[in-house]
């Protein structure tokens, strides 16, 4: 079974990705993730099974899943080259436009090196590519102890942990 990075952990992988798939009947029985074009599609006939989650590419628009984020258990978005970014503004859009609360997997060539980021903005599940050390991969989401930017976290680096704006960086001075 494949293993992958949850919740900071490295655990077995219980879900299989499905990139194609023609009917309904052609479903594995439980814990599958279908692609957004078949999820949408039949979702009558799949939503609310709790077994079933949905992958998108790059170039998917994440507004059609807006009325079932409440109800997915697991949201994979596909980064099928290591240059190709648009995944990161997909998680986003899902965490914080959609709301959705459930797991978020990157899924494609993931790498160590995008592991800390892909967490920045929301994405809580990393099945990296073949052949990577995921013990190495966890270790990476220390590799920086704060991050600046406003990414997950409500509370922006400045206000957090008593640190204040200093006056270089466009605070006022005495």
């Amino acid at each position: 079974m494949p293993q992958l990075i949850k919740n900071g952990a490295v655990v077995d992988d219980g879900w299989t990705l499905v990139r194609e798939i023609a009917s309904v009947a052609d479903l594995a029985a439980t814990n599958v993730i279908v692609p957004l074009a078949f999820w949408r599609e039949v979702q009558v006939q799949l939503r609310g099974r709790g077994d079933v989650g949905v992958w998108l590419a790059p170039a998917d628009d994440p507004a059609p899943l807006a009325n079932d984020t409440a109800t997915l258990p697991l949201i994979a978005v596909d980064f099928p080259k290591f240059a190709d970014g648009r995944g990161y503004s997909i998680g986003r859009l899902l965490r914080e436009r959609f709301s959705y609360k459930g797991e978020l997997r990157a899924v494609g060539d993931i790498a160590r090196d995008q592991l800390y980021f892909l967490y920045q903005v929301g994405f809580d599940a990393f099945l990296l590519r073949d052949g990577k050390d995921v013990q190495d991969a966890l270790r990476s989401l220390r590799d920086f102890s704060d991050g600046y930017q406003l990414t997950n976290r409500r509370t922006p680096w400045f206000r957090r942990s008593g640190n204040e704006v200093p006056a270089s960086a466009g605070g006022t001075s005495s």
